[in-house]
Parts: C-alpha cells; sequence; structure tokens
C-alpha cells in the first residue's frame, strides 16, 4: 500500500489551467509555459501599480508647481521626442530602407533614390541655413571711432 501512496504523489498532475499539460508543484500546479505567463502577468502588474503611483505622484507635484507658477511646456515635447524616430521606411515612396536609411536636415529618411534634397522636395532652407553660418563665422568689425586730433 505505500507504494501505491508514493506512486500517487510523483504521478503528474495536470495544469490547474486545463490547457492539457502536466503541471508541477514546484510551479503551483501549472505547465511551464502557464507559471512562465502567470508570472509575465504578475510583472506587468507590479509595473502598472509603479506607474499608477509614480504618476499620483507627479500629478500632485506638478499641480502644487502650477499653483507657484506657470511651467514650460518641455514634457510634452519630450513625449513627442520619444515617439518620434527612424521608420524603417523611405518617406517619399515607402520602400523599406532598414539600417541604410539617409535622415535628411528637413527631419525624414530616405532612400537612396531620394536621399538628394531635389529629389524628394525637401523643404529645409539651405540657403537661409548658410547664410546663417557666415554670420555666425563672420561677426561685423566696426572700428573704433578716432576723433583727428592736431
Amino acid at each position: 500500500m505505500e507504494q501505491q501512496g508514493s506512486q500517487n504523489a510523483q504521478e503528474p498532475l495536470p495544469c490547474a489551467n486545463n490547457c492539457g499539460f502536466f503541471g508541477s508543484p514546484a510551479t503551483r500546479n501549472l505547465c511551464s509555459k502557464c507559471f512562465r505567463d502567470s508570472l509575465r502577468r504578475a510583472e506587468a502588474q507590479a509595473v502598472s501599480v509603479a506607474a499608477t503611483a509614480t504618476d499620483a505622484l507627479t500629478t500632485s507635484s506638478s499641480s502644487a508647481a502650477a499653483s507657484a507658477g506657470p511651467e514650460p511646456a518641455t514634457a510634452a515635447a519630450t513625449d513627442q521626442e520619444v515617439g518620434k524616430g527612424k521608420s524603417g521606411r523611405c518617406a517619399a515612396c515607402g520602400r523599406k530602407v532598414g539600417l541604410m536609411g539617409f535622415e535628411c536636415r528637413c527631419g525624414g529618411v530616405f532612400c537612396g533614390a531620394h536621399r538628394y534634397s531635389d529629389r524628394h522636395g525637401c523643404g529645409y532652407d539651405y540657403r537661409g541655413a548658410g547664410r546663417d553660418a557666415i554670420a555666425r563665422a563672420n561677426p561685423v568689425v566696426r572700428a573704433d571711432k578716432q576723433v583727428d586730433k592736431l
């Protein structure tokens, strides 16, 4: 009879999620896939709770700062920069560019055929940028006023 009891203890149990695989007591009677999924869900919940707490703190601190005085809109600009990135496609024809995309001064990413400004209708003012660069490099020099003294 003792042998039969020990065989029942070692007999594999079906997964607690009824997925069709066998679970083990070490993984809370879940199969490896269901156990991994449950860990990911628990981790995601922990992250969302932490994010909610952080949002609550920033909301309370920003409301206190707003009552103290106007705050510059740097947070909105930061969010836009984070979302912005290389799309992986040419802005002119939509072709995949992969790692060889050419980034233009107008802000777009282009393939080899559209990398030049005249090929993609670039809106960047190269002439104005050149004028500004020359003006910065060569400041106006004015001579001191001298009065002729005899």
